[in-house]
């Protein structure tokens, strides 16, 4: 097994292109945040909050989620919001990632009073917008010694919102169409978020790269959302699909097929035969090596998040067994993602260390895996712009590797 020094993991250039804003606040922000605006919290010490809330470990998926309680809280406002988004630009730029794509749910911050769409789109675009002048003013930048540093951000429809207290805009929508459905309603929601981003795409000028839906996957199918997905990807706008997470290799298919899905966020469940319920389909195993050959096949990046599996799946136990593995042997367009760098308490640089320490992966395939981060983003220049930059990218790992002698 190939050694790789830590300073060798920072030093590489590297992406993240599954990292929600709202699971990757610095803590210390959250507290003050919250103090400001006398939001309450079970701690206001960040020794008190890793021991309540964001935990190394989680017994369920429920605990790891209730830290966007809090998070969610405090970016109901455009000031915060463009906090947060500068400072997750900064500590990305800290540790070596050359870009990202942040992504989180408009309508689940929007508090229909002034945090409308657009002027919430505007401030964390306004936020990543100032941590990329700064950085890329550095003259080794500019002289092209260094990879600029960039983004987009792509925006999530929620599978599924009900009841009260999810957030101002879902409770104010279920109040308008109460004789709705709600699968009508989620309908409803999806399709504005879907109008809105591309309208701010295209008359804000806001680099909104990608259209993806998040939440629970195991009773909200993905035909909800055919209508929102044919709508970004008529206009000409990058898909990822949330799949595979706590559904199985059905839900990956219909993200591919029926959403158009580019890439896929987790893919966790791809080759779990236990998950495929569908009783038309006779041989499981033969029915998941087909997908898989057929995402290989369709170029489709797995999106995979480790530290986040881990810690929302107590039946994986130990990282050799998730399905990385597999995917690896098939050589399957993986790369390697932070989903929540506060709540998983990670970053894309320990995501690297934890891979190279549980599956045996040579320096061809490590490269491969941080390349393919690259040229699988949604880059928000053109065609001949962003070959140009994953170029740059790709010399300055090998010119790292060099230093290093991997």
């Amino acid at each position: 097994m190939t050694r790789y020094p830590d300073a060798f993991i920072h030093d590489i250039p590297k992406s993240d292109l599954h990292v929600h804003l709202d699971g990757s606040l610095r803590l210390s922000t959250l507290i003050e945040m919250a103090q400001k605006a006398k939001i309450k919290l079970p701690s206001y010490t960040e020794t008190g909050m890793r021991e309540l809330v964001f935990k190394d470990y989680y017994a369920d998926l429920p605990e790891y989620l209730r830290g966007f309680s809090y998070t969610c809280a405090v970016l109901r406002d455009p000031e915060n919001l463009e906090r947060a988004a500068y400072e997750l630009a900064l500590d990305c730029i800290d540790e070596g990632v050359c870009y990202i794509e942040p992504r989180f749910a408009p309508q689940l911050l929007m508090d229909n009073k002034s945090l409308t769409m657009v002027r919430m789109l505007g401030a964390v675009d306004k936020g990543l917008g100032r941590a990329k002048s700064e950085y890329n003013a550095n003259i080794a930048v500019r002289e092209k010694q260094r990879p600029h540093f960039d983004y987009g951000i792509i925006t999530c429809a929620m599978r599924m919102f009900g009841g009260s207290g999810f957030s101002p805009y879902y409770d104010a929508l279920f109040g308008v169409h109460c004789n709705s459905a709600p699968n009508e309603v989620i309908r409803m929601a999806a399709m504005e978020l879907a109008r809105g981003v591309v309208r701010a795409r295209d008359e804000q000028g806001i680099p909104i790269v990608g259209f993806d839906i998040a939440g629970q996957e195991a009773g909200y199918p993905a035909d909800n959302f055919i209508e929102a997905f044919n709508y970004v990807h008529k206009n000409f706008m990058h898909k990822t699909v949330h799949a595979g997470e706590a559904y199985g290799a059905e839900s990956i298919f219909q993200a591919i097929t029926d959403l158009h899905a580019d890439r896929l966020g987790h893919g966790y469940s791809l080759f779990d035969l236990d998950k495929v319920s569908d009783p038309d389909i006779e041989d499981k195993l033969q029915y998941t090596e087909r997908l898989a050959s057929f995402i290989a096949d369709q170029r489709v990046t797995i999106e995979v998040c480790l530290s986040s599996n881990l810690q929302t799946k107590p039946e994986l136990r130990d990282l050799r067994n998730h399905s990385l593995g597999k995917m690896l042997e098939r050589r399957l367009s993986a790369t390697l993602c932070t989903d929540n760098r506060l709540v998983s308490n990670t970053t894309v640089s320990k995501e690297i260390r934890l891979a190279v320490n549980s599956f045996d992966i040579d320096p061809k395939t490590l490269k491969n895996m941080i390349v393919y981060g690259f040229k699988r983003s949604f880059y928000p220049g053109s065609y001949t712009e962003k070959r140009d930059y994953v170029r740059q990218l790709i010399s300055r790992y090998e010119e790292v590797a060099r230093q290093y002698g991997i």
